[in-house]
């Protein structure tokens, strides 16, 4: 026969409290809660499943860095591309015209900012538009009509 040593440990109260209602659902002793936790903590398939819970997290945070690279380069060739066609068309204002045209440019980026603000608030964003009407186009085209 085995026979077990005994040891006194110390325990929060709102800890012993789970183990004890443990111990009556499962219908065994506060020590045999107790055991299995310690065998379980120091058991190695413990650390190999731990390990494959950051593999998994590891991963999933890969694919959203690589989807915010994608997002991140697309908003940059928008961006470029649009400063390259606004450079090209508008064209140079005289003196005269500059404070008016500033008080207007004023007003409609006023206007810009209140509509990307509610745009923000609702949540829809012109990367995600972009994505479902890729994907509207792309079924489309490869499903039969």
């Amino acid at each position: 026969m085995q026979t077990k040593t005994r040891m006194n440990v110390y325990f929060e109260p709102d800890l012993l409290k789970k183990v004890e209602a443990l111990a009556l659902r499962r219908n065994v002793s506060k020590s045999a809660v107790i055991e299995a936790a310690v065998a379980s903590f120091l058991s190695a398939d413990a650390s190999e499943r731990l390990e494959a819970v950051f593999a998994r997290r590891m991963d999933k945070l890969g694919r959203q860095v690589d989807g915010l690279d994608e997002d991140l380069a697309i908003l940059g060739e928008t961006l470029s591309l649009f400063i390259r066609f606004w450079l090209t068309v508008t064209p140079p204002l005289s003196e005269t015209a500059q404070a008016s045209s500033r008080a207007k440019g004023a007003e409609r980026f006023e206007g810009f900012m209140q509509s990307l603000g509610r745009r923000l608030a609702t949540g829809d964003r012109f990367l995600k538009e972009l994505s479902r009407d890729a994907d509207a186009a792309h079924r489309s085209v490869t499903e039969p009509d």
